[in-house]
């Protein structure tokens, strides 16, 4: 670990006990065990089980069966207490400036408490309590007035908030109120002669908002999960000190100061401060770390972090070995687990850009509706009602206020939106990539920086080991068995390969050991593994095992970045493969042998002799640890991982120190911190994937910067990086950390036209950089301004708590941040992340903090990516292609009728019939188009300046394409009612009043018919605007929605026809058509729109043309 512990050894009768003293300003401990950088993968990704996890939020949504009910807690907590962790570490590093400004932060709170640190004396005079005689029963009834019963309160219902959001969220305030005014003008405003189409009018309103609703609680049902019942995983009883006797008593009922009794197999009922343990009480903390480690219990407190100290028994933790006993010390919700609890039930705050962008244009559609209907509501009221008071009355007011909302209001909006993600997601799952919600699919297409880890994720965590040293010397796998085979005199080999075999985790399956050696499959992780192969080729690991019996393990982790074995003797012959021969005639009978394995540049240090070529022990001087440096350091920079062995005889340690007591980890932890014996190095190579540096290159080509966080060396992570491309300069020409000033530091002003040479000469861009985690410890707020900037980085040496650094530093500074991992300790840096991406074979608590799951490989990411674009693309199509006839064409009859006395030439009727059906088909058809070619070539979009919807878009859909639209339709019917003898003239300014000569039915028959010809005009010109708006740059011919694969969209047919149905269903129905007062009208007035549409097509075409000719000029700059 980063910081030691020390000891203090103080003989008992019968045991000797080790009190560690309490590092002062100690780091968080990690028991996970696991490779370099993520851990061991405690479990592996089941999709049985996790099919819940992902499928039900992103592509199972389309059926409520399917809807996670709940959430595993033991999922779900370690995310939460991992984070509060690290929290507390950064609260104690800044020195608590962070928690005067959030003292009611779960950090700031758990940072402050003391309990751990205070001596038990005064933990029992802060809790009034006595060790003797426990709490007496005047003193429970008060503090159980004061603290409540021990029981987490449950998390606070907002079903009513959430259904008042599902039913006014959005337009439906707006959907509601207008139909309820529109009844209105039905009866009793509409009384004597109550119009039927108001009514089908309001009862579409209603449907509307209905449908509207149901859709938000679909999406939000599909895609919520509700933490499980924690009462279960509480104890019912537990054994305490009362008025001097120990009583059985209701958890519930337990209360601060309380004397608990705890032995093997009891979960503790609240967290409790140890005052006696027994040397092999240990604890199991999976439910809170997820971490299969046990915890040994103690009493002073072995860290400064709350959570980590050993002395500190938590609530819903359970006892797996050993007895104790303690003080309550925290209840309820002030326990660890309770605050946890808490933590995790509080759902996310704040909305995800495209939730953000989807309010913008609500925004601007209600605030366009609104001043319009101002306008409206002020001729009505300065003008018509005085000048031509028969023209709209009352209700007729109400219905066209109403009529503009409907208007504006792209109703299939919402429907078309949840269709689209969903179709995406769909489309994502079968590219071997799963969204855990529809709402973060489209913030993929934003992300501006990607933190990816090394092993496993560019590489292919696929190791074996190329090389080996003894000294000085540098060997094959193949040379170094020759020699162990040749030189009989040395013995140095066989140390080697037996500190190999046996500090190893990695075990052979069984069922492949007669299999050739690169074909047998090993249980551990990549590194185990390659470390195994090469002890297995220089003799059969066995052998070894029979020789010495494991007694003590500890597991590595990616906090000390190494691990130990002790082993004791079990066959004399043993002896002349593992030790050098004077140390096998020293050996005596109760010496136990330490082999520790690990980061050289952490266990160089603590060695003072190394094994020779001879295969004595000789003194480690200067000139040997520069040769190993140099080593170390040359197969480092080949991208090669580079594992120290080394060991330490422990005389007579097994008849002093026993493997079960508590205190035998600390005492084995202290003396592998010095006097080890260096036995050789051995160097390992993990290929990056085939397909990384391509995707690297594609990511890079998208403005997407990629870095690497591991936890390697700094020379084997930048050497890999080289090979994965994400460093592109030669290792001279990458900086480090003191490239970065602690000064703020002006930017250069370069131009935009500088030549190549130019740029050479003043220095050029910074591009590449290496860090290690503790220099990122050191940086202050302007030296992460300076990194920030680079394009290439690669972060070494890196903790978990490091990459929770990193991803809030990048994103204080507006970037959108994709993480990858896949260990328990990379849930709190997923979970922070913009995007947090998993690894389908990474652990569940790692699958549950990510947004996203990669079930094949990294490369999965450019898939991801793009179809995150895409949905915006497609969402920004849908929008183009709802508002030319779903608002701007809808609302022209509106305003003609209220300014220029012309009768409303669209019923409001067909009004919504355009919104709900006829464009909402087409519109949801859009999310199955193709990516452009372009799409991989752009920018990440910039939230601040790249809009779902801004002016260009609005220009386009109401200047370009509404124009046409509006005008076609209008000439369409005009020209209808000329034709049948009701002229413009008469119509133009007549406020309802026409000529003596005009039959008023019959005019009202002829607008009828009209209005259904504005309709099917609309309805087919929208057809050819759905040809326009699949691509916002390429033609038609470059893009063709039929006979190619690679683009063609065969479902834009479907909707086109289920359009046409629509028609024939509100046109050629008698009775229905009566109601909604619509018209059948002659087959050529089908033919007319089909020739403006093609108008519409050819003139978007050539405006298309234009931009990729002049991609620099002004229609370009216009384009949306």
């Amino acid at each position: 670990m980063a910081d030691k512990v020390t000891f203090e050894s103080t003989a008992q009768p019968g045991d000797a006990v080790f009190q560690p003293t309490p590092r002062p300003g100690a780091t968080i401990r990690f028991d996970s065990v696991g490779d370099e950088e993520a851990g061991r993968r405690d479990t592996v990704l089941r999709l049985s089980r996790t099919a819940s996890n992902i499928s039900s939020t992103s592509i199972g949504s389309m059926s409520s069966r399917r809807r996670r009910n709940s959430i595993d807690p033991a999922t779900a907590f370690p995310i939460t207490y991992r984070t509060v962790s690290y929290a507390i570490e950064e609260t104690k590093e800044k020195e608590r400036v962070e928690a005067v400004k959030a003292k009611k932060d779960a950090a700031a709170e758990l940072g402050d408490l003391q309990w751990h640190t205070w001596s038990v004396n005064e933990v029992e005079t802060r809790l009034s309590t006595s060790l003797k005689q426990g709490l007496s029963k005047e003193q429970v009834e008060r503090k159980q007035k004061e603290f409540g019963k021990n029981t987490p309160s449950k998390p606070p219902s907002d079903l009513f908030s959430r259904v008042m959001g599902y039913m006014f969220g959005g337009f439906g305030s707006v959907l509601l109120i207008g139909g309820v005014l529109v009844t209105i003008t039905y009866k009793p405003l509409g009384n004597p002669n109550p119009q039927i189409a108001n009514l089908a009018l309001a009862i579409v309103l209603y449907a509307v908002f209905v449908i509207q609703a149901l859709f938000n609680a679909w999406q939000d049902w599909s895609s919520s999960r509700t933490m499980a019942s924690i009462s279960g995983m509480l104890p019912d009883n537990c054994s305490i000190l009362r008025d001097g006797n120990r009583v059985e008593t209701a958890a519930v009922d337990l209360v601060p100061g309380d004397i608990l009794y705890i032995k093997f197999g009891n979960k503790l009922p609240a967290d409790v401060r140890f005052i006696e343990v027994s040397s092999d009480a240990k604890f199991d903390r999976s439910i809170l770390t997820g971490e299969s480690q046990p915890v040994p219990g103690s009493i002073d407190y072995t860290d400064k972090n709350y959570l980590e100290t050993n002395n500190i028994g938590m609530q819903g933790t359970h006892c797996i070995s050993g007895t104790a006993i303690g003080i309550a010390v925290s209840t309820g919700d002030s326990t660890v687990f309770g605050k946890i609890a808490r933590l995790t039930n509080t759902p996310k705050t704040g909305m995800t850009p495209l939730q953000k962008e989807i309010l913008r244009f609500i925004i601007i559609i209600c605030s366009l509706m609104i001043f319009f209907n101002i306008v409206v509501i002020i001729c009505w009221g300065a003008w018509l009602r005085k000048s031509h008071p028969n023209w709209i009355n009352v209700a007729g007011l109400i219905v066209d206020v109403v009529t503009v909302a409907v208007a504006f209001i792209p109703e299939g909006l919402p429907i078309a939106l949840t269709a689209s993600l969903t179709i995406t997601a769909n489309i994502m799952k079968s590219n071997q990539v799963l969204c855990k919600s529809l709402k973060t699919v489209e913030t993929l297409g934003a992300v501006s920086v990607i933190c990816s880890d090394k092993t496993g994720t560019l590489t292919k965590n696929q190791m074996f080991a190329t090389g080996c040293s003894i000294a000085a010397l540098k060997m094959t796998p193949v040379e170094a068995r020759d020699m162990m085979i040749k030189d009989e005199k040395s013995n140095a080999v066989s140390q080697l390969r037996a500190c190999a075999g046996l500090c190893n985790a990695g075990e052979f399956d069984a069922a492949t050991i007669d299999l050739p050696l690169d074909q047998r499959k090993i249980a551990g992780d990549a590194t185990d593994q390659a470390v195994l192969r090469l002890s297995e080729s220089l003799g059969p690991v066995r052998d070894l095992q029979l020789l010495w019996k494991k007694t003590f393990e500890l597991a590595f982790n990616s906090k000390n970045k190494f691990m130990i074995r002790t082993l004791a003797l079990a066959d004399p012959a043993g002896l002349r493969f593992a030790l050098a021969p004077s140390e096998a005639e020293a050996w005596k009978l109760d010496d136990l042998l330490l082999m520790i394995k690990g980061a050289p540049d952490i266990i160089v240090e603590r060695c003072t002799t190394y094994i020779g070529e001879d295969g004595e022990v000789h003194p480690l001087d200067i000139s040997m640890k520069t040769v190993i440096e140099d080593i170390k350091n040359q197969w480092s920079s080949q991208g090669k991982r580079v594992i120290l062995l080394a060991r330490k005889i422990l005389p007579g340690h097994q008849s002093i120190h026993f493997p079960e007591h508590n205190t035998f980890e600390s005492e084995i932890t202290t003396q592998a911190s010095s006097d080890l014996t260096l036995i050789g190095l051995v160097g390992i190579v993990d290929p990056p994937r085939t397909e990384i540096p391509e995707v690297v290159r594609i990511l890079r080509r998208a403005g997407i910067r990629i870095f690497m966080v591991t936890g390697d060396f700094k020379l084997t992570a930048q050497a890999i990086a080289k090979e994965c491309g994400i460093i592109t300069n030669a290792p001279d020409l990458v900086h480090d950390i003191g490239m970065l000033s602690r000064d703020p530091v002006e930017a250069k002003e370069i131009s935009p036209n500088i030549s190549e040479k130019e740029l050479e000469e003043i220095g050029g861009p910074a591009t590449s950089i290496t860090l290690s985690g503790p220099e990122l410890i050191t940086l202050n707020d302007c030296q992460w301004d300076q990194l920030c900037k680079y394009d290439e980085i690669v972060f070494a040496r890196t903790t978990p708590e490091q990459k929770l650094r990193i991803v809030k530093e990048f994103q204080k500074r507006e970037n959108i941040v994709g993480m990858t991992g896949d260990g328990v300790n990379d849930a709190p840096s997923l979970k922070a992340a913009d995007i947090g991406i998993a690894l389908g074979s990474g652990s569940d608590i790692a699958i549950e903090a990510s947004d996203m799951v990669l079930l094949d490989s990294f490369g999965a990411i450019v898939e991801a990516v793009k179809y995150g674009r895409v949905v915006f693309d497609n969402l920004k199509k849908t929008i183009i292609y709802l508002l030319p006839a779903g608002t701007f064409s809808e609302f022209w009859p509106i305003i003609t009728s209220v300014i220029l006395g012309l009768p409303q030439i669209l019923s409001s009727f067909l009004m919504i019939m355009i919104c709900c059906l006829t464009d909402c088909a087409a519109a949801t058809v859009l999310a199955y188009e193709k990516p452009e070619a372009d799409v991989l070539l752009r920018k990440p979009r910039n939230l601040k300046k790249d809009k779902l919807v801004d002016w260009k878009l609005m220009f386009h859909a109401y200047i370009f394409l509404g124009l046409q639209e509006t005008i076609c339709s209008f000439a369409m019917s005009y020209w209808y009612c000329q034709r049948r003898g009701v002229h413009f003239s008469a119509l133009w300014l007549g406020y309802g009043e026409y000529p003596a000569s005009y039959d008023v039915n019959y005019v009202n028959k002829v607008l009828a018919e009209a209005s259904s010809i504005y309709f099917v005009n609309l309805v087919i010109m929208q057809w050819f605007n759905l040809f326009a708006t699949r691509t916002r740059r390429l033609s038609i011919f470059q893009q063709p929605p039929i006979f190619n694969k690679a683009t063609q969209n065969l479902a834009l047919f479907p909707a086109i026809l289920f359009a046409l149905v629509v028609i024939f269903i509100f046109l050629y129905i008698p009775g229905l058509t009566t109601a909604i007062n619509s018209s059948k009208i002659s087959v050529e007035y089908f033919f007319f729109p089909v020739a403006f549409g093609m108008w519409l097509l050819f003139t978007d075409e050539v405006r298309k043309w234009w931009c990729r000719k002049y991609p620099k000029g002004l229609v370009a700059k216009m384009a949306w």
